[in-house]
């Protein structure tokens, strides 16, 4: 690899790793379970990239691809990493209930709005669970939207109180969302690396370095606004062509998703004490 490109890429693994490393320490992860966790990820890719070239996706081959001995690839490849499954499964549930209650013309008033829901019956909070959550029951899903301050119950009608489900109690579930939504970004930006221009995917940001400091509130407020309406607009887009197998398509369905984030250098100020 020619010395620019690859003190471009040290560079750019050490930009990307502080602000990492930062939410590693403060939630006491030492440096022995990140090289862990880094050893099982170098094997895992290792192997899905053998298998891209067409080569057999062996323990031998990682190991020579990384430089890790066989015995640790094969011991970190073999490592179990699903404990959160649960919770996991409980998020994206949630996100599924809120967006249908977003969309779903059965649960919207008419202004277009998400309605306030009967507990029961017709067009209801349990008929919104059991449309968009599955097997998770209508008591289960109210609990975790109320504890994120999603959803509230007032005079036996549920409101959403939030256009989105972020949890507010729940710190394990915001480092999911960490694992997830970086790691899309991150193969976005590889994607458009390593691909002909013709199939990139549209990855932009805006930024200026000189904006004053008292109008990032009014800046926040106006990039969340705005932010939010356009994602609405694009999940409408994306369940009005879902795969339904029920009408007996047999389309293959693919995994979309698209991320808008907010940043300023204050983010990365130490809060003060």
């Amino acid at each position: 690899m020619p010395d620019e490109l690859t003190s471009a890429l040290r560079h750019a693994v050490y930009r990307l790793l502080k602000p990492l490393v930062r939410i590693l320490l403060r939630h006491g992860m030492a440096y022995g379970t990140f090289a862990e966790l880094a050893r099982k990820a170098y094997t895992d890719e290792g192997l899905r990239h053998l298998q891209a070239l067409g080569k057999r996706p062996s323990i031998s081959a990682v190991s020579a691809l990384t430089g890790l001995t066989r015995k640790e690839a094969k011991r970190v490849h073999e490592l179990d990493l699903e404990a959160g499954s649960d919770r996991a499964r409980r998020y994206n549930r949630a996100i599924r209930v809120v967006s249908g209650w977003l969309v779903d013309p059965r649960f919207r008033d008419e202004r277009g709005e998400p309605a306030a829901l009967p507990l029961e019956g017709a067009h209801s909070f349990a008929e919104l669970v059991k449309d968009y959550s599955g097997d998770i029951p209508p008591s289960a899903m109210l609990t975790i939207l109320e504890a994120s301050n999603t959803a509230v119950v007032e005079e036996g009608r549920v409101l959403l109180r939030e256009r989105a489900y972020l949890p507010t109690q729940t710190p394990v579930e915001h480092l999911e969302i960490l694992g997830r939504d970086a790691g899309e970004l991150v193969a976005t930006i590889g994607h458009n690396i390593s691909t002909e221009k013709a199939r990139r995917v549209f990855q932009r940001k805006v930024s200026n370095h000189s904006v004053r400091a008292s109008a990032l509130p009014a800046f926040r407020s106006l990039s969340t606004e705005q932010s939010q309406a356009l994602l609405e607009t694009y999940h409408r887009w994306l369940s009005e062509h879902q795969v339904d197998p029920e009408a007996g398509e047999d389309e293959r369905a693919r995994y979309v998703a698209v991320g808008i984030y907010y940043y300023d250098d204050e983010i990365d100020e130490d809060p003060e004490p």
